[in-house]
C-alpha cells in the first residue's frame, strides 16, 4: 500500500514537473478557417498562381521544444515536413472548396512588372520569418511562448500591383505541461487568426 502511494506521488510529480525522456514529436499543422470570405474571389479572382513558399528561418528543422525540469528536451517538427509545405498545403486545401483554382508555378520575383505575363488572376507567396513554440518547465508549471512572423505577397493582375503585408503574432501562457497536442492546438489557432484576418481583407 505504501509503495503504491509513493508510486502515485512519483507519477504525479513527473506530470507536474515535465519529466521526459526527450526525443522528437511531429505536430500536424492545419489552417482551419473560423469564418467565410464572401469577397475573396472578387478580390483575387478564380485562378490563383502559387509559387513554393519560403522558409527564411535560420533553423529549418524544428518548430519548437519542451524543456522539462528533468530529462531530455522534446523537439517539435511540422507535419507535413518541411514547414513551408505544411503551410502551403493547408492553404490550398482551404482555397479549393471556395471555387478558387490554385495553379502551381516554379517561382516569382515579387515585382509588379511580372504580373503582365501572369496567366492567372493573382499570385500568392508566403515567406516564413518566424515560427516557433517553446515550453520551459518549472516547479510552478510550464511557461509557454509561441511566435509567428509571416510576410505575405499578393500580386493582383487587374490592379497591376503587389500588396505586401507583414504579420506578427505572439502568445504567452502557463500550463501544467506543453504536450504535443497542446503545442499543435496553439500553433493551429495562431494560423487561423493570421489567415482569417488576411483573407477577410487581402488588400
Amino acid at each position: 500500500m505504501k509503495s503504491l502511494r509513493w508510486l502515485s506521488i512519483l507519477l504525479l510529480g513527473c506530470i507536474l514537473l515535465g519529466c521526459s525522456r526527450g526525443g522528437t514529436s511531429r505536430l500536424f499543422l492545419r489552417y482551419d478557417p473560423a469564418k467565410d470570405f464572401p469577397a475573396l474571389q472578387e478580390k483575387i479572382g478564380i485562378n490563383l498562381a502559387v509559387p513554393p513558399f519560403k522558409d527564411e528561418r535560420v533553423d529549418k528543422l524544428y518548430i519548437g521544444f519542451l524543456a522539462p525540469l528533468t530529462g531530455g528536451y522534446t523537439y517539435y517538427k511540422s507535419e507535413p515536413f518541411p514547414l513551408e509545405k505544411a503551410i502551403q498545403d493547408s492553404l490550398l486545401d482551404v482555397l479549393s472548396p471556395r471555387n478558387i483554382k490554385t495553379v502551381p508555378v516554379p517561382g516569382w520575383n515579387g515585382q509588379p512588372d511580372s504580373l503582365k505575363e501572369l496567366e492567372a488572376d493573382s499570385i500568392l507567396m508566403v515567406e516564413i520569418k518566424k515560427f516557433w513554440i517553446e515550453g520551459n518547465a518549472s516547479v510552478l508549471g510550464t511557461d509557454i511562448k509561441a511566435a509567428m512572423s509571416l510576410l505575405i505577397r499578393l500580386g493582383v493582375k487587374k490592379e497591376g500591383k503587389v500588396f505586401t503585408r507583414s504579420i506578427d503574432l505572439e502568445r504567452k501562457m502557463k500550463d501544467i505541461r506543453l504536450t504535443p497536442g497542446l503545442a499543435e492546438k496553439i500553433l493551429n489557432q495562431m494560423l487561423t487568426e493570421i489567415f482569417d484576418g488576411y483573407f477577410s481583407n487581402p488588400y
